[in-house]
């Protein structure tokens, strides 16, 4: 089996360093034949020099690529048409992997049984989360990239993150790569969130199966500036325009103000009282997390409405 690593990375060259010498310590069987692919996406630092070093340091196992246009979906996209493997895993610039990551992860890969699998993401230090942090809902640690579902089934359910997960080759192919129009660093109006998660439901939906492996782990940066309100709010605003652009609303909705589906307006008041009439900290967050989701749902629904408005002006010319 030959298994490539495709690791994206902009303007992160330290952080860069310390995720590419601990992939140099990865620790597979000599049957696998494995590779780590960085592709650089524009960055103006010293990333292209850091990477010829492990280059220069571990010939045949390091590999340079550059992608010009910005995105990451972009960058990732390039990594897979780079890539020649029967498998290709997937993880970030800012995260250290366990020795026995890569093996694990792929293990089961070599067949037709499996299309993917995922992994966990722990915090790279130890963290105590704060009295004002959710505990109650689902991936309630998800802005701070920690991924690790208490579930004792094999098969996911819902799809593994970016920074560890790993897809037979065959998937690209038949279903096509990352969205262009999702996840971070295209800018203009482009919600940083769901390339990785909706390629993931996208195989799900098709009847893919993708792998739970708990003991395939990497340790993900945990900054300071991440562990806040704020953050949390502006996420959960971002993630919930970005799933909007990902799947959609339901077909079944048939009520729109301003291209806004009714449910939503509903939404918002009843969660709003909740909120106001909430008193332990944890939950009053939870559920002010909830509004910033909805109005993150309301926000990316009215700009498509205006979106369709424009297109059709346009044609009408």
């Amino acid at each position: 089996m030959k298994v490539t690593v495709i690791l994206c990375t902009f303007n992160r060259c330290e952080s860069l360093a310390k995720a590419l010498q601990s992939l140099a310590a990865s620790v597979l069987p000599e049957s696998v034949k494995w590779e780590v692919l960085v592709v650089d996406n524009h960055s103006s630092d010293s990333t292209r020099q850091v990477v010829e070093g492990f280059c220069e340091r571990w010939p045949g196992r390091f590999r340079y690529a550059f992608e010009a246009t910005p995105g990451k979906s972009n960058a990732l996209n390039r990594g897979i048409q780079e890539a020649q493997s029967d498998v290709l895993a997937f993880t970030d610039d800012d995260v250290a992997v366990d020795p026995a990551w890569l093996q694990n992860l792929t293990a089961h890969l070599d067949n037709g049984n499996w299309a993917g699998a995922g992994g966990r993401i722990l915090p790279n230090r130890p963290f105590s989360p704060p009295g004002w942090m959710p505990s109650r809902q689902r991936y309630a640690l998800a802005p701070l990239t920690i991924f690790d579902p208490k579930i004792n089934d094999e098969c996911l359910k819902d799809a593994p993150f970016g920074a560890n997960m790993a897809f037979q080759r065959r998937v690209f192919e038949q279903y096509g790569n990352f969205r262009v129009d999702l996840g971070p660093g295209i800018g203009g109006d482009t919600p940083e969130k769901s390339e990785d998660t909706e390629f993931g439901h996208r195989l799900l939906n098709a009847g893919e199966r993708i792998r739970y492996e708990p003991s395939a782990i990497v340790y993900h940066v945990l900054p300071a500036e991440r562990v806040r309100q704020s953050y949390f709010l502006h996420w959960w605003f971002d993630k919930a325009r970005a799933d909007v652009r990902a799947f959609g609303v339901s077909p079944d909705i048939k009520r729109f103000v301003a291209g806004i589906p009714l449910h939503l307006f509903r939404r918002l008041f009843m969660g709003f009282l909740r909120w106001m009439f909430t008193v332990e900290p944890s939950l009053r967050f939870e559920r002010k997390l909830k509004l910033w989701a909805i109005s993150g749902e309301m926000a990316e629904c009215y700009r498509q409405s205006q979106a369709r408005k424009g297109r059709k002006l346009k044609a009408a010319r």
